[in-house]
């Protein structure tokens, strides 16, 4: 999903989504010039997926 989107769930404007991803708040790949969040990472981040959570670590 894209930062703003990623930002938007966590409550955050689109200014603050980037720079929270620029501080490694929650994680990001980049995709040629795109700054992407990976959904699966972001849902351990939240604690959505405690059986990925359990393995990520």
């Amino acid at each position: 999903m894209t930062v703003p989107e990623a930002g938007r769930i966590l409550g955050l404007e689109r200014a603050a989504s980037y720079n929270a991803a620029r501080r490694g708040d929650f994680p990001t790949i980049t995709v040629g010039r795109r700054v992407l969040v990976p959904t699966a990472k972001l849902r351990v981040l939240l604690g959505l997926d405690a059986q990925t959570a359990d393995t990520a670590a």
